[in-house]
């Protein structure tokens, strides 16, 4: 092989052994686990390479309240989050070529029909540019509310803790705007439903935020070990 092919070489395996060591620390951490997630190169809205099929290299610093930030909606008009005040939001972060975001489709379309009645709206971030995003919903009939962007839809991702964003991530928050949990990787059913329980309770008043927080810690867990 010749110099060049070695230095490229020597500069993949630096990086692979960089993320491996940080996804080692992000496991240790106390953000809410994941199965599935595609990892996102900052600043980027492209397809990420097999390589990037690995956690977040840092725990996220989950902000208490809902960050303040505006991105396009699907006619391209500029829609602040504050628009859905007062609702409890289900706030899922994806991208058309991540897999894993397009297999949690369907609970979505799910969660907000079933849960709207109840004041909580599912809201898509997409990250990614608008014309695959607004093709992607058309054909896979998204009826719940959809935001996107690229650079400022990172730059949300950001907000919420995400430094190194992985595609799905999904934000749980109460009708007060208070950020319940963080959720990394592909949603299911029984994530969901234990989440939004909490949630459900928080909102009319039966638990304080820290009570439903360490809930939903121990609930996932559990979740994870059956």
């Amino acid at each position: 092989m010749n110099m060049p092919g070695l230095r490229a070489l020597g500069a993949v395996l630096l990086v692979l052994l960089g993320i491996w060591a940080g996804a080692r620390f992000y496991a240790s951490s106390k953000a809410v686990p994941s199965q599935r997630a595609v990892a996102v190169p900052a600043g980027v809205a492209s397809p990420a390479n097999p390589s990037d099929l690995l956690q977040a290299a840092a725990p996220p610093k989950i902000p208490d309240r809902l960050p303040q930030f505006a991105l396009q909606d699907r006619s391209g008009k500029s829609t602040p989050i504050a628009s859905f005040e007062g609702k409890s939001l289900v706030i899922n972060f994806w991208a058309t070529w991540c897999a894993p975001c397009r297999s949690e489709i369907p609970l979505l379309k799910t969660l907000h029909s079933e849960w709207t009645g109840r004041g909580v709206s599912v809201v898509g971030i997409a990250v990614d540019n608008r014309d695959k995003v607004l093709e992607f919903a058309d054909r896979f009939k998204i009826a719940y509310p959809l935001l996107m962007g690229e650079q400022d839809a990172l730059d949300a991702a950001t907000a919420f803790g995400m430094e190194s964003p992985v595609f799905p991530f999904t934000v749980f928050t109460d009708r007060r705007g208070e950020v319940v949990t963080l959720f990394v990787g592909e949603l299911h059913r029984p994530e969901a439903e234990l989440i939004l329980g909490q949630v459900a309770d928080l909102n009319q008043n039966k638990i304080e935020l820290p009570a439903a927080r360490r809930a939903i810690e121990d609930g996932l867990r559990t979740l994870k070990t059956t």
